[in-house]
């Protein structure tokens, strides 16, 4: 697989797409590039009902990534659990959680100075 030239704020536009494709909730892009100490460039954050439909969002990501930027994630963690899937492509890290992880976790908190959008 040859991958395709695209920068990473084109990269979250694929994975928001493969996320509304299966009716991800609450999505939201973090823009980290601006964040001291930020790990990579963008998070892209979604919530899913149940542990089959969060990892059947994280495979939704991974299809849209791969058709429209042939790239695969470098790192991918908890499909099979389904409470929490990473999905690491090194400058955006997808993250589809079930509500009570993502309350537990509180990404947008512990990462506040990001600017965040809010996908509708």
């Amino acid at each position: 697989m040859t991958k395709l030239a695209i920068d990473a704020k084109s990269l979250t536009d694929l994975a928001i797409k493969g996320l509304q494709e299966l009716k991800g909730q609450k999505i939201i892009r973090m823009d980290l590039r601006e964040v001291d100490g930020a790990i990579t460039d963008f998070f892209v954050i979604c919530t899913g009902t149940s542990d089959r439909h969060v990892s059947s969002l994280a495979e939704s990501v991974m299809k849209e990534v791969r058709e429209g930027a042939s790239d695969k994630p470098i790192s991918k963690e908890g499909l099979n659990a389904g409470e929490w899937v990473l999905l690491d492509y090194v400058n955006v890290v997808v993250h589809v959680f079930q509500q009570e992880t993502r309350d537990f976790y509180r990404l947008e908190a512990l990462w506040g100075d990001a600017a965040i959008d809010v996908i509708e």
